[in-house]
């Protein structure tokens, strides 16, 4: 059988970039109590310096989860209007997760960014229970549609 995965060009790079940009939402996996995956839709934005980043709840199952045991996948990007939905790219992150806590000295600047693309945010940014995780990637899966398909590094996706 052929390798169905493609070589890592610009072209994939650029489009995996873009989904990160635009993705205000992903769904999160995570290993609950008994090591089974759990999903979860979350928020999602970029971190000052281009990574990652969701405003979470401490009380959530996957915060809970993430608490013990930081890996993770997150899953970007949203079938379009028209077409058959497995023909629109995706992205699969692997990542750890890194809680950053209100009182991290990059909380404010990943709170004034969050409320930029986040506004509606502003009700409960303030809640205690609120923290950001930081996504740091280790590997990305490019689906950009059938017969396109690639493997990218976190230097790839320029972080």
């Amino acid at each position: 059988m052929t390798n169905p995965i493609r070589p890592t060009d610009d072209a994939a790079r650029d489009m995996a970039r873009g989904l990160m940009a635009q993705a205000r939402f992903c769904v999160i996996a995570t290993l609950d109590d008994t090591g089974a995956p759990m999903t979860a839709r979350i928020a999602l934005g970029l971190a000052p310096d281009g990574g990652p980043v969701s405003l979470i709840s401490q009380l959530s199952q996957h915060t809970q989860a993430l608490a013990k045991d930081p890996r993770c996948s997150l899953l970007l990007g949203e079938p379009g209007p028209k077409g058959d939905p497995l023909t629109h790219p995706r992205l699969t992150l692997q990542a750890r997760a890194q809680m950053v806590p209100r009182n991290a000295p990059e909380f404010d600047a990943m709170q004034n960014g969050w409320l930029e693309s986040h506004p509606k945010s502003r009700l409960y940014i303030g809640f205690a229970d609120f923290l950001f995780a930081r996504f740091q990637i280790s590997t990305g899966f490019l689906n950009g549609g059938f017969g396109k398909a690639f493997t990218l590094t976190a230097a790839d996706l320029g972080l």
